[in-house]
């Protein structure tokens, strides 16, 4: 689960971190109010969507002004403006798609004078199974590119988790700043209390881009993306308070509702599946023969037939599939419920794309029979290869 800058400041505030003083607003009065009550005299006005590179991203709609996500303003009234400009228009950034992302909120934060701009982010590293910071004196709105092009300017520091945050640790990333004096000594404190949210909120990335240095000296979060384990979730009733369904995919919002891992690729081939390293292999397969995956679904091992009845559902209202690969291996989930599953969906939902089905394991050869004798025109696969070919063959020809 993802949260809004604003949310994210508000969290890391808490722990001790340092960052502008700011408020999200919804409409341009409140912009205005808001600005008057900063100290100024120039104002951060910032699109509050999940995605990043606001600040190169464009607004599909014409009145939003040729600007991106995030504006200077010079008075409140010009916040005010630039509030109104954005609220309830399109913005389209590279982690959006073309499509983009509608702005339900506005944050304006008090400007601060910048000296140099850092990265610094915090993530689980699966590779070696523990948290790892991220960091980079090239800082801004160009990361990706830095990553690609210099990976030499990216320093990764692991933390053991037997020993968790060390002061050496919250050095070897300030000198990979390259921060001296007065900022080098609030790195040291500012590393730990990140690792300790980090660890306290269950979060799954923390990144801040930009770090900066003020021309003061100091350092200040000047912006946050925080994402938080979904498992974990039931841990923090404070931060499913901060979630915003609008900002997520409408189909894998409602798959949520029925425990349904679910999500949506670019492809055009649905599958169902139970186990995320079936769900994998079907995908891959499905690309080894041509085409490409339209979702990721996983109905887990022990689904019921109402639940398989609305993974079905929840997969022919993506507009871009155009066939469906049913690939079930039935342990403790019976291959005939699967099979009533599947027929009640169609029923309920109708057909009009090619379905291929693969059963094996439990109650197969009934789930089998009761596929064949439900007059529906569903084909049937001997294997996971087979069945590939088969809707692969039906979507393309």
């Amino acid at each position: 689960m993802n949260i809004h800058e604003y949310q994210a400041k508000r969290l890391l505030k808490d722990y001790g971190a340092p960052v502008a003083e700011g408020r999200p607003v919804f409409s341009a009065r409140e912009a205005e109010e808001t600005a008057k009550a900063l100290p100024g005299p120039v104002y951060v006005v910032k699109a509050q969507i999940h995605a990043g590179g606001r600040g190169k991203g464009k607004f599909k709609e014409k009145e939003a002004g040729e600007a991106g996500g995030v504006r200077l303003a010079k008075s409140p009234e010009e916040a005010a403006a630039f509030a109104k400009q954005m609220l309830g228009k399109t913005l389209v950034t590279k982690q959006t798609g073309p499509a983009g992302k509608e702005v339900g909120r506005i944050y304006i934060e008090n400007g601060t004078d910048i000296e140099t701009e850092l990265y610094l982010s915090a993530l689980v590293d699966r590779s070696v199974g523990r948290i790892a910071f991220i960091a980079s004196t090239e800082g801004g709105m160009n990361i990706e590119e830095v990553a690609e092009e210099t990976p030499e300017k990216i320093v990764t520091v692991g933390i053991d988790p037997a020993t968790g945050c060390m002061p050496h640790h919250a050095r070897r990333i300030a000198q990979a700043l390259a921060l001296k004096g007065a900022a080098a000594k609030q790195c040291g404190a500012l590393i730990p209390a990140l690792y300790q949210a980090f660890v306290e909120k269950d979060m799954s990335l923390l990144e801040i881009n930009p770090l900066v240095v003020t021309t003061s000296g100091d350092l200040v979060v000047l912006d946050a993306k925080v994402g938080f384990d979904p498992n974990a979730l039931f841990r923090h009733a404070n931060i499913l308070d901060m979630r915003d369904t609008s900002e997520e995919d409408p189909i894998e919002l409602k798959a949520s509702e029925f425990d349904l891992s679910y999500v949506k690729l670019d492809g055009n081939i649905g599958c169902m599946v139970n186990g995320a390293g079936l769900a994998m292999a079907t995908m891959d397969i499905i690309k080894h023969y041509g085409a490409e995956p339209a979702n990721f679904l996983d109905v887990g091992g022990g689904a019921s037939k109402e639940k398989v009845t609305e993974a079905f559902k929840i997969i022919t209202t993506d507009p871009g599939v155009k066939g469906i690969l049913v690939n079930i291996f039935g342990g403790i989930m019976r291959c005939d419920i699967i099979a009533e599953g599947i027929i009640a969906a169609v029923k309920e939902v109708g057909l009009d794309d090619p379905l291929v089905v693969r059963l094996e394991g439990t109650n197969v050869e009934k789930g089998k029979e009761i596929l064949a004798g439900s007059g529906l025109k569903i084909t049937p696969a001997d294997d996971l290869e087979d069945a590939a070919k088969k809707v692969v063959a039906a979507v393309q020809g």
